[in-house]
């Protein structure tokens, strides 16, 4: 695990301080940690929505049967994956 050293204002630390005090995390680290995660999320989130307002925005076509035989495909072979991994 890697280390970060931070440098925070007095009234940060303090609600840092506070929040651990709450009981919700037992350190800094795992409120800094959590915050993180949470960012993560939240961007992961950013680019879904963003990826399906263009999908959303782009002009549809008709599937073919070649589509529909490529998406089967692609199922089994994420399914027969699966099945394998311990």
């Amino acid at each position: 695990m890697a280390i970060v050293n931070i440098s925070v204002p007095d009234q940060m630390k303090q609600y840092i301080e506070d929040r651990i005090g709450e009981g919700g995390y037992n350190t800094t680290s795992e409120y800094f940690r959590d915050l993180v995660r949470e960012d993560q999320k939240r961007r992961a989130e950013e680019r879904l929505e963003t990826l399906l307002l263009q999908g959303l925005e782009s002009p549809a076509s008709a599937w073919t049967k070649d589509d529909a035989d490529y998406i089967k495909k692609a199922v089994r072979e994420r399914l027969a994956a699966k099945q394998t991994t311990p």
